[in-house]
This record gives C-alpha cells, structure tokens and sequence, in this order.
C-alpha cells in the first residue's frame, strides 16, 4: 500500500478537474456557496489551508449538498492527518453523489485503510473500479496492493501474535524522545537516538547519541558520549558493530556532506571516545540521500537506505548493500531485490546478526496501514525470501519503525508511544514470538598477546565456516587491548585463524552444533609465538575420518593459512607431527599418525612449498598433552601439529 498524503499541488489540480473556474460546472447554483468556496480557494492558492478551511464551511453552510467543498476540506483535514474528519467529509460526498468524481471513491478508500477501517476501505476500493473508466496500470496494481492490505489486516487482528512489550525504564527513556536503537553482540552495550531540548541551543530540539551499558540485568543511566561524536547538529540512526569498537550512523547537511543526509563513521579510541567522524564517500553516499545504516556482524557488509526520484520523478525510498572489499574501499551499492524492496518506501533496515535474516520498515508490502514492519531470510542461494509481516498487535494502521532483535533471537526492541512511557517515544523490548526469530547466535571473545611478554598484539583474524569454506568474519583485533569479538550463528562448525607478520598463525576450532544460547560463548587467550626453532603449533582445523589418514576438504582452509605462512618465511623449515589417543594397538596408532602427517606434507609439496623445508613424523600416543582416560582428552590429543626445525 502506499501513503495518500494530498499536497496543495494536487488540491489545485483537483480545482483543475472540477473546472472550478467555470462557474456552471459547478455542483450548485447558490451563488453566496460559490463566492465562498471560490475564497477559500483563493487563499489555498496563496499556500494558507487554514484561512481556506472556515470559507468552505460557509460554503456549505449556504448549500449542505455541494459537493465540491467537502472534498476540499477532507484532503485539508487528511494533509493535517486528522484522518477521522476527512473520511467524515469524504463519506458525505460520496453519499450525495459518487458519479460526480469517482476519484473520490479511492481517495476516500486509501484514507480508511490508513485509518484502520479495513471492511469500508475495501467495498469504497471496490466500488470505484466498478465506477472508474481507463484506470491507469500504475494505479490498478497500487488498488490491488491496497485491497490485499485489506484483507491481511481483517486476519490479522482476528489471529493477534504474541505481544507485551516493557520500558528499558529509567536508565535509558526520558521526557523526551529515544529511539532507532543499536545493541552490541554480548547484549551489554544499546547506542541509540534522543531527541531532547538543548539548553544550549535556547531550548532547540537536538538529536544525540546516547548509551547505556546493562549491569545485573537493568539498563543503566544512558551517557552522552560527547563530541566529536556528537555535535552541535543532528545525529540519528546508530548502527553498531558487533564488538562495540565502530558505530555507523546518519547525518544531513554537513560541510563535508554530498548529499543532504550522508552516512558517517566513527571509531571508538578508548572508554566513550571516539575518533573524528569520517564520511564514507562514494560510492555509499551519492547526491541523493543515504540514512539508517545497519552493519553487518561479518564485519564486511552494509545495508542502508538510499532515497532518490526514478524516471518518473517519484520519490522513491530503497534499501541497498555494499561490502568491504579486500582492496580496503567499499562496493558498488546493490539494491535488493524485489522480495524486499517495492514501489512504496522502505526505512529502518536491520541485519540480525546471524547474517542471515533481515528486519526492515515498509509501507509497499501488504500491511495494517502505514509503515509496517516485515522480516524476510536469506535463501541458501544468497537471494532473499518472501517478506513477512510480524502482524498485529506488532504493527497496527501507524507507522512502526527502527526494530532490531538481539543476538539470541529471543527479544526485539522498537520505539513507541505507550501510556506507561516516560513522555515522548520511548524505548521497549518484548519477546520476539518464535515464527519470526532469526537464527540463534553466540560468540566468540578473545584476546591476541605475544606468548612470552603477555602484552597484547593487533592482529588480524578470520572465521572460516568449516563446512563452505567461506570467510564469515575478517577484521583485527583491537589495537590497544588486543581484543576482538565474532558472532557465531548456532547449528555450524567454525575455524578460527589469526595472524601477524613476525608471529606463527594461532588456529582454534568451535562446534556450534548444539549451542542454543549465548550462556556458552567463547572466550579464548590467542598467544602467538615468534617462529623459533622448537616453537610448536597445533592445526586444530585439520580433519580426518576415523581411522583414515586421507585429508578432509574441511581442512584445506587451514592448510592453506600455513602455505601462505611458509611462502612470506623462506628461510623457516618445519617437521609436521601427527598425534593419536592411546585407545587401541600402540603400532597401528603410530602407522596412522605418520600417514596423517604424510597427507599435510604432501599437501604442501603439492602447493610448491620446497621438500628441502619439510619433514614429517609419527608419535602415535607417546606425545600426550591431556589425559586419555576422558573424551575430552582424548580429542585433545587427536592432533596435528607443525614444529619449526
């Protein structure tokens, strides 16, 4: 469906229509009704609707039954939003006469449908395409979007979806306006939008970042990062990144702006610092308009929303994505497909986490009114699914915008007008009922430091989806602590690789398998060692089948890692050691650990690494690193490793 907001423009396109000026076209003869009417136009002309309005009422005052005033008023009074009066009026007209201007049966139709008045916005729709003679096509699909809108609210509101939505509370809303929140991965961290008067501004209204971190349970008072984040202008539509370290947000008519609203980035320097904001440039911003990014938690991929005028001159509101090439600069700018985007306006777009599940505002899907907000997941083969609705009482005939759900799944937080707020929009959470949930996520939380010193090292780190192959997640860790954190969506097995030049790569392995909520993210020490004879690393991304020494495809991702290592350290030779557990013959144990460390030294002959620079050698269970008696341990010592000769 799509918005009917009646403009002056169309209001004197209308007095066009109606051949207002020639005086016998009119819908009456009373000639006080038609100097009253011809003075409200008058002063619709000169841009002043409230000056028309008490005119036309004489108008109608002098003749109940003409027509033409009560159009005039009801578009007045629906440009105001007051939908209730202008339906009122419209209804009155179409009972007088509906031949007279059949147009105003869909006028009147698109009203009640934004008003929630589903059955008469149908039958009115209805009647007018029985009445209207070479609708064009344009309009003919807009009427059909329009009555499936009809049809899927009058369901809707019979089959409620779950919904009891609660304050974040004091900490977080005010008297004033918070909204277009942002949470980080670990759920510990919400940025979000408020709009307060500044004192000094002389009372102005001003729009800052604010936020608030979560302490047993209850967000706490919200801080004002200050500035250069914030500024004397506005700042809106935060989207964090997974770790908290990068926020992407909106603002419009900025010195260094290219359009009128551009999409900006920010670093965080140390505690509620952060560095200059820095405007993406081309080709994320153009000289059309770019708002309400949401970044991706592989650290690579933005969504936002981009609004431009087609061929047609229509506005037009999309989202679009880009990614972060290895080349250090961002993508063309894609737009979505048309599962996601319409012919309406599409705002608010959030990527969950997971990757793979996208929440978005649009008032172009069949939907209760206005804005509505609608999921769709990402198929198998990278396009996107049918958007759904969240349904009612999620969405109703308003607008409802800016949600975003945590990293579990489980709660969704939106913006809204309620009588418990604290005044303005406030901020609530509610538990996401289970049809619309994105995939559960956990995490990993690490930290990179040089193995003898202990201090903290920037590195870079990459989490491979062991299955695919593909590269889910590629940044660094922080530079001051060392820190970095990764999302790690539930139901797959990851590797973990981490880098730096002067170092030996550091790999871990995680099964998400059976991990259904962020109780049990990881948390790991990466201690990196120099490359110095005796210095030993352990593949753990190195896969075979019981019993069998022929490599997996699932390993090739980390062998691949220690190719490029012996390739960029020439003079470095290694010895690859293979590892069993002590259950069954201690010989045959032997035999099947030189065979794998074989299949790894083959693999790298193969890849041009010179046999002059490798060995290889079987321990059997005579190496043991952990204790043979549990499960636990025995996997431990299942292992291949790579020793610098």
């Amino acid at each position: 469906m799509i918005k009917t907001k009646i403009s002056l423009l169309f209001l004197l396109m209308v007095v066009v229509n109606f051949s207002f000026a020639q005086k016998s076209k009119y819908s009456t003869s009373n000639q006080s009704a038609i100097n009253a009417f011809e003075r409200g136009l008058k002063e619709l002309d000169g841009g002043d609707r409230i000056k028309a309005i008490p005119y036309f009422e004489k108008a109608l005052d002098k003749d109940s039954n003409f027509l033409e005033p009560y159009m005039a008023l009801g578009d007045i009074y629906a440009d105001q939003n007051d939908l209730s009066k202008a339906i009122e009026l419209y209804r009155k007209f179409v009972s007088i006469n509906p031949d007279f201007y059949p147009n105003a049966l869909y006028l009147l139709g698109s009203y009640e449908l934004r008003n929630g008045q589903y059955q008469a916005s149908k039958d009115h729709l209805l009647m007018y395409q029985s009445k209207a003679n070479n609708i064009p096509t344009t309009k003919k699909n807009t009427i059909q979007r329009m009555l499936a809108s009809c049809d899927f609210s009058m369901y809707a509101i019979q089959h409620p979806v779950p919904y009891n939505p609660v304050n974040l509370g004091a900490g977080v809303n005010t008297e004033g306006g918070e909204y277009y929140p942002s949470l980080t991965v670990d759920q510990k961290k919400i940025i979000f939008t408020r709009r307060f008067k500044d004192d000094r501004m002389m009372g102005r209204y001003q729009e800052d970042f604010y936020i608030s971190t979560k302490k047993d349970s209850v967000w706490q008072k919200a801080i004002n990062p200050g500035g250069p984040l914030n500024t004397m202008m506005n700042e809106g539509a935060p989207s964090i990144s997974a770790d908290g370290k990068v926020v992407f947000y909106a603002a419009c008519n900025r010195p260094d702006g290219i359009g009128n609203c551009d999409i900006y980035l920010s670093q965080m320097m140390g505690d509620n610092a952060w560095s200059q904001p820095m405007n993406l440039g081309a080709p994320i911003n153009t000289t059309a308009w770019e708002t309400q990014p949401s970044f991706s938690s592989d650290g690579r991929t933005l969504y936002f929303i981009r609004g431009y005028n087609d061929e047609n001159r229509r506005k037009i509101q999309d989202i679009f994505m880009s990614t972060y090439t290895d080349e250090n600069r961002w993508s063309e700018p894609v737009r979505l497909s048309d599962s996601i985007n319409t012919l309406g306006s599409e705002e608010s777009v959030f990527i969950h986490p997971d990757n793979q599940t996208l929440y978005f505002s649009s008032d172009g899907h069949p939907g209760l009114g206005g804005l509505d907000i609608f999921m769709s997941k990402r198929r198998p083969d990278g396009t996107w699914g049918k958007a759904v609705n969240l349904g009612y009482p999620i969405n109703t005939n308003g607008d409802e915008n800016s949600l975003i759900v945590s990293p579990d799944g489980q709660l969704a937080f939106m913006s809204s007008t309620r009588k418990d707020g604290f005044g303005d929009l406030d901020m609530y959470s509610f538990e996401l009922y289970p049809a619309v949930r994105p995939s559960v996520v956990s995490y990993v939380k690490g930290i990179v430091v040089d193995d003898k010193s202990g201090n903290p090292l920037q590195a870079k780190f990459e989490i491979v989806d062991v299955r695919s192959g593909l590269t889910v997640m590629s940044d660094v860790s922080d530079k001051k602590k060392g820190e970095f954190l990764a999302c790690l969506t539930t139901g797959k097995e990851y590797m973990l690789n981490v880098s730096k030049e002067g170092y030996l790569f550091y790999s871990d392995y995680f099964n998400c398998s059976d991990v259904t909520d962020q109780q049990h993210a990881y948390k790991i020490t990466a201690r990196l060692k120099q490359p110095v004879a005796g210095e030993t690393v352990v593949m753990k991304n190195i896969f075979f089948d019981n019993n069998k020494y022929d490599l997996k495809t699932e390993s090739f991702s980390e062998l691949n890692k220690l190719v490029a290592f012996l390739k960029s350290s020439a003079n470095v030779s290694i010895e690859i050691g293979g590892h069993t557990d002590a259950i069954g013959d201690a010989k045959l144990n032997v035999a099947l650990s030189e065979n794998r460390a074989k299949s790894v030294y083959n693999y790298l002959l193969e890849k041009g690494i010179a046999t002059s620079r490798l060995s290889f050698k079987g321990f059997g269970s005579t190496v043991p690193v952990a204790d043979n008696t549990t499960e636990e341990g025995r996997a431990q010592n299942r292992r291949t490793e790579f020793k610098i000769k």
